[in-house]
């Protein structure tokens, strides 16, 4: 079991049309990974955070300390697709308030150049690097499916005419899922692409004051990345399934900002109820994480479908990364400090993430790599004709038992009688004087016995054995 951190990265974007419009000043600074925050009413009250990345995208591509859409993706697409193909199951998901860029993270642009973000990029990935595959025993399969959390209800989006609300249920072993969702097999990146265009298009969007195009629901894009291989000489197919979950959270808003009303104020509402949710469920993540003892914590993940379906990327069987996406205007102050303290909390949660594969391919796994490894410290120490020896003498060995049970099965009656043709092969045996590989099999057995003499003896052995315990220890 891999314990690790969620990774936390923040990205701060340039001034929207109406932060311009309002003549707001920047009040984001970062320098390396601290990303610092500074109130507009008291200069001097500067409120400094540390997180695995912070992005500087406020400025244009010009400049050098410009964070590009492919710079966001390279250090935290390409390091949870490593993890996927590993056989971990991986989980990147973006928040902030509404209209601070957090679709831009995930999604992007995907008909312009160079700002396709992180979905496209890591989808199209995962075929670059299947193709890329020389080994001739592994073989892969790709699905995927598309939903969007509205107002608590779950919809497929890659089908839409399914307007019904689909429910969320429980699995014993492999957690919460929802029933009926479309699960689409796909062979190549344009697949995807177009599920993906078609999901987007049926995606619920709407334009407040604070967003144009603001996303009223929670997207959820999940790969269903699956691994066999075959081993050609246990004749054994071991198989690992990876769900990766890319997750494009509505934004935190404040309904005097967004001037809401109505069915807007309602679905900004169940936005808050389910980030809330989420708060507080990063927090008691969290304050689990920071007590010595470990004890039994409740968790609130059950208060809103959002926290109920993300349960094994929250502290579970996952490898977790979060983009918080910032806002650079003063106008915006108390979001971006609310998000940046967000974020913070969500660095001490740990996830407890497993390979999925079968507990006996595991093990058979894990002895082959056991024992290839320690023949490979064998020839580094010289002593590589020991396994020479060895490998030898247990051909001779099982040949040697071969002929033990022929004879034994010749003295009884029933065996003979079945297979008459054993008593002949074994009275001819009899008076015949012992094989070429028996007289071998003697003279081994007594090189085997003075095996340990002759690695004891022979120069610079001693050294050698002592560095093999070391190694072995």
């Amino acid at each position: 079991m891999a314990g690790a951190s969620v990774k936390v990265a923040v990205r701060v974007r340039p001034f929207n049309s109406r932060e311009i419009g309002k003549e707001s000043k920047c009040i984001i600074q970062m320098s390396g990974n601290t990303t610092t925050i500074i109130n507009p009413k008291q200069a001097k009250d500067n409120k400094s955070f540390n997180f695995d990345y912070s992005y500087w995208s406020h400025t244009t591509p010009e400049d050098s300390n410009y964070a590009s859409q492919m710079k966001v993706y390279k250090d935290i697409g390409e390091e949870m697709l490593l993890h996927a193909f590993e056989g971990y199951n991986v989980c990147i998901f973006a928040y902030g308030q509404t209209g601070a860029g957090k679709s831009y993270t995930m999604m992007g642009k995907q008909d312009v150049k160079d700002q396709q973000g992180i979905i496209p990029l890591l989808c199209e990935d995962i075929f670059v690097k299947i193709s890329d595959n020389t080994d001739n025993s592994m073989s892969y399969s790709v699905e995927v499916s598309y939903m969007e959390i509205y107002c608590e209800r779950v919809r497929d989006l890659l089908n839409p005419k399914n307007k019904g609300n689909l429910r969320v249920r429980e699995h014993p072993l492999m957690g919460p899922y929802v029933e009926d969702l479309s699960k689409l097999a796909v062979t190549s990146y344009n697949d995807i692409q177009d599920l993906m265009d078609s999901g987007n298009k049926a995606r619920t969007v709407a334009a407040t004051n604070m967003n144009e195009t603001s996303s009223r629901s929670h997207a959820v894009f999940n790969i269903i990345f699956t691994q066999k291989r075959h081993d050609a000489d246990t004749d054994n197919t071991s198989e690992k399934v990876s769900k990766i979950s890319l997750v494009d959270l509505a934004g935190s808003e404040r309904a005097d900002s967004t001037g809401a009303k109505g069915t807007r104020l309602k679905e900004g509402a169940n936005i808050n109820k389910s980030l809330t949710t989420l708060g507080k469920v990063i927090s008691a993540l969290a304050e689990v994480n920071k007590k010595k003892k470990k004890v039994e914590s409740f968790i609130p993940y059950r208060d809103s479908v959002l926290t109920w379906l993300l349960r094994e990327n929250l502290g579970g069987n996952s490898r977790t990364a979060m983009v918080a996406a910032l806002s650079p205007a003063d106008i915006n102050y108390d979001e971006t400090l609310s998000t940046l303290r967000y974020a913070d909390r969500a660095k001490q949660i740990r996830c407890n993430a497993v390979i999925n594969e079968d507990p006996n391919n595991r093990l058979v796994r894990e002895l082959k790599d056991e024992v290839s490894r320690l023949k490979d410290l064998l020839y580094a120490q010289g002593l590589g004709d020991i396994i020479e020896t060895y490998r030898a003498t247990g051909a001779d060995i099982e040949g040697l038992k071969y002929v033990s049970d022929c004879k034994n099965n010749n003295n009884k009656d029933q065996a003979v009688n079945q297979r008459g043709d054993l008593s002949t092969v074994t009275n001819a045996m009899t008076g015949m004087s012992p094989s070429p590989s028996l007289s071998a099999l003697s003279s081994r057995a007594g090189s085997i016995t003075s095996l340990h003499d002759r690695i004891m003896f022979s120069p610079g052995s001693e050294e050698a054995i002592e560095r093999l315990k070391v190694n072995t220890g």
